[in-house]
């Protein structure tokens, strides 16, 4: 019996091993702006395109009709806009941060370049919140969208009623995404180009049957252009709008379509994955490729959509007895008023949220429509790769090195889990609603391009390039985009700053957590430092931290005098004094370099390290592995409040020394017979 019980611990220690080394596999895989190449699959730029175009092609399953509900016969202009924003605006510009970041590290490094310690940190904390918002809703956003056309086909809508539980189904899919990223990147690419390649392929087959229409049915064409340039007057006339007013109308709604800008952040987040050499170039390729397939794709399926489908088609549920929300209702969709009356609940068009489909379903029968159906809903629900593959490329390049979060968010598989927890969480809040998460999904890219882009123009001055006045433009441009979207929508700025909160406060609380550690990655020592330490070899390693001041010979023969005092140290034993000048705070981790000084015959090590109880720690540990010696440390008693020293010591990296210390070398080592000594005195 006592065999059989050993035998099950062993095994279940041994499957606990295992499932420990499969879950943190690759914990150093995550490559960060200062570490070195990592061990990612590289694979060819076309093939990452596609896990980024996932999120950027997927659009079309819904952006030709949000653009009509948006904008109507103005549409196929509206998105001219857009794709001229994207080659002229989005594509420089993400080319430039290519070029900047080619490990990936996008415009957040380099914005966080322009500030200094604690601020630069925080600043990248809120954008950090940005890019959750983008890439979290992303993907139940994507998923929710899936969810809607699997529930509005008609063959589920006939043989598979039961399926009608959007939350339930939503989270499936999340769940099943999270499963490929687990599983591993290249499978997950894999999948994505599969999944590109017939979506895409579909579409074309739409889109030039679209246009074949036209081409033989001239009057489509003709009734459009009579729609554009006229319009009805508030007396129910008609009225010629000039090509000057269809512009200008058409900047000011374009806004609304920004959905059609996604994918450049996830396409520079991803960096890492693609294959050298010439890592920056192909970059480059991919995204303008993406860009020239989907400005082909947006501006032919905008143009389709608007002269083969009924207005009323594109329509959205409308509830005639809700009065306050009138004004957002689109005028081609208003209610009658027998319906505002009655009270009357009008059924949203087929084509609405899904103009595509309907053409596929109605011009090429229900066999290629319900084919087409099936690839829409695979790659809605696969466009949350690409944001689940920023996510993994871009928060641990951050967090973990702020000490922000704990050493395992490096690996892939638990931050797969805990981004899952989060989607579910906002799944279940939202309740798989798609409209109620649009408003976050643009604030959260638009924020992003528009950072981008302020980030570009502030390298082009300070590096004088010759197109830097052209960059100041885009960032106007991003930024009117931006702000003309949070008033439309205000929405969405309400939950992306639940996200940056979220972000800060985890942050700071795993900041605090681990200012504990000893967060010293390595130690030099000059020539002069590793002779003082030689001398200590045949006695006893006493060290005095002291806190500099004057630096002269009075200081050090006075606190000479004071620690042999206060700690009966033997005249006869040296010591040696060690000080510490406080570098950036904020920094978690950081590398001493040790100077060896002599001050009328006073022995001084002098180094500068973002937090002194840590430096001091991280010496004494060194000092007892090189030599097999317990080394001493000795200090004086501090005057004031501990919790205020506490704070200090969290955010500026000095406060009690002495009882810090201890705690960080308790941690550090826990056989009390191998730890080093702290004496305290005074």
């Amino acid at each position: 019996m006592v065999f059989y019980f050993k035998f099950m611990n062993k095994t279940e220690n041994a499957l606990d091993n295992r499932f420990r080394r499969w879950l943190f596999q690759g914990v150093k895989e995550i490559e960060g702006p200062h570490e070195k190449e990592g061990a990612h699959h590289k694979h060819p730029w076309w093939k990452v395109m596609c896990l980024t175009g996932v999120d950027y092609f997927s659009t079309l399953g819904y952006q030709p009709g949000i653009a009509f509900v948006a904008a109507n016969v103005l549409s196929p202009i509206a998105t001219l806009i857009v794709v001229l924003l994207t080659l002229f605006g989005a594509l420089p510009i993400y080319n430039r941060v290519a070029a900047e970041s080619p490990k990936g590290e996008g415009s957040i490094a380099m914005l966080e370049a322009l500030f200094s310690r604690w601020k630069s940190k925080l600043f990248v904390l809120v954008l950090l919140g940005f890019v959750a918002t983008d890439f979290v809703i992303t993907i139940t956003l994507s998923a929710a969208d899936a969810t809607a056309h699997v529930l509005e086909n008609p063959f589920v809508i006939t043989h598979l009623p039961f399926l009608d539980h959007p939350v339930l189904i939503t989270l499936g899919l999340v769940a099943l995404l999270g499963a490929v990223f687990i599983k591993g990147f290249k499978e997950a690419i894999g999948i994505a180009v599969f999944l590109v390649a017939i979506y895409l392929a579909l579409n074309l087959v739409i889109v030039g049957f679209g246009i074949y229409e036209i081409f033989n049915h001239p009057e489509l064409l003709a009734n459009w252009k009579t729609a554009l340039f006229t319009h009805k007057t508030a007396s129910g006339g008609l009225e010629a709008r000039s090509l000057l007013m269809v512009v200008g109308l058409s900047l000011i709604v374009f806004p609304k379509l920004a959905l059609g800008l996604s994918g450049f952040e996830t396409g520079v987040a991803v960096m890492p994955l693609v294959k050298g050499p010439g890592r920056i170039a192909n970059t480059k390729k991919l995204l303008m490729s993406a860009a020239l397939i989907m400005s082909f794709m947006l501006i032919s399926s905008s143009f389709i959509t608007s002269l083969l489908i009924s207005e009323k088609e594109f329509c959205p549920q409308v509830d005639c007895g809700n009065t306050e929300k009138a004004n957002e209702i689109p005028e081609f969709c208003a209610c009658t008023q027998d319906e505002i009356a009655g009270g009357v609940i009008k059924e949203k068009g087929k084509a609405n949220g899904r103009a595509l489909a309907f053409i596929a379903h109605e011009k090429h029968g229900e066999i290629f429509g319900t084919f087409y159906d099936i690839s829409t809903i695979l790659i809605l629900w696969f466009a949350g790769a690409s944001a689940m593959a920023g996510l993994l490329n871009i928060v641990p390049r951050y967090l973990p090195r702020y000490g922000m979060a704990p050493e395992w968010a490096r690996a892939t598989r638990p931050l797969v889990f805990v981004f899952m927890v989060i989607c579910f969480a906002v799944t279940i809040i939202f309740k798989a609603d798609v409209d109620a998460q649009g408003g976050a999904y643009a604030t959260g890219v638009l924020f992003l391009m528009s950072s981008a882009a302020i980030a570009v123009t502030i390298s082009a001055f300070r590096r004088k390039n010759k197109w830097a006045y052209g960059f100041s433009l885009i960032s106007l441009v991003f930024a009117y985009t931006t702000v003309a979207n949070i008033i439309e929508r205000p929405d969405g700025i309400k939950i992306a700053s639940l996200f940056i909160f979220g972000i800060i406060a985890a942050s700071f609380i795993s900041r605090a957590m681990r200012t504990t550690e000893v967060r010293i990655d390595k130690i030099e020592f000059d020539d002069k430092a590793k002779e003082y330490i030689n001398e200590l070899a045949n006695g006893e390693i006493r060290i005095v931290a002291n806190r500099l001041e004057v630096g002269d010979v009075e200081e050090y023969r006075f606190k000479e005098h004071e620690k042999r005092v206060d700690n009966h140290i033997p005249s006869s034993d040296p010591i040696l004094f060690y000080e510490i000048t406080l570098g950036d705070a904020s920094e978690f981790k950081g590398k001493l370099k040790i100077q060896g000084v002599d001050v009328e015959g006073y022995k001084i090590l002098r180094t500068s390290a973002p937090a002194v109880p840590n430096a001091i720690a991280a010496l004494l540990l060194h000092l007892r592995d090189k030599s097999g010696k317990i080394p001493h440390v000795y200090f004086g008693w501090s005057e004031g409040n501990p919790i205020a020293y506490l704070i200090r010591y969290i955010l500026f990296g000095e406060g009690d020394t002495a009882p810090v210390t201890r705690e960080i070398l308790r941690q550090a080592e826990p056989n009390p017979e191998l730890r080093p000594n702290v004496h305290v005195g005074g």
